[in-house]
């Protein structure tokens, strides 16, 4: 019997803990660390964030690109363009697709970057991000 009410409170706990997670998923805002690595300049951290393959466009140059590739081309743009700030100002969606539009301040100019991320294998990750300049 013992055994038998150990296993019900096990099952419940483990019930709770499920619908914690979920909970505490719900409102998670995936922005918040892609945002931190953008305003850092940092292209290694923020490619923990990209898809197997994404599309990567910058100043009207549009790759389709794998991960390794997208970091490079992000990188190269960090270092060109140093990040002063970076702010999203809008943010929209569904569940299992979101975007936000932010701006950049970096390298004394001002970009508007548009992130569009994809729910798949249980995480958030950056299918496009889209840098372009401010006129």
């Amino acid at each position: 019997m013992r055994q038998y009410i150990t296993g019900i409170f096990s099952a419940v706990a483990l019930i709770l803990s499920c619908n914690a997670v979920k909970a505490q998923d719900s409102g998670y805002d995936v922005f918040n660390p892609i945002a931190k690595y953008i305003t850092q300049g940092d292209a290694e951290k923020l490619s923990a964030w990209f898809s197997d393959n994404l599309e990567v466009t910058i100043f009207s140059d549009s790759n389709d690109s794998s991960r390794k590739q997208a970091r490079e081309i992000l990188k190269s743009f960090f270092k060109s363009y140093t990040p002063r700030s970076f702010n999203i100002t809008h943010k929209a969606g569904r569940s299992n697709m979101k975007y936000a539009l932010g701006t950049l301040n970096a390298g004394g100019e001002l970009f508007v970057v548009t992130i569009f991320v994809g729910y798949t294998d249980s995480a958030y990750k950056i299918q496009h991000i889209k840098i372009e300049r401010i006129n």
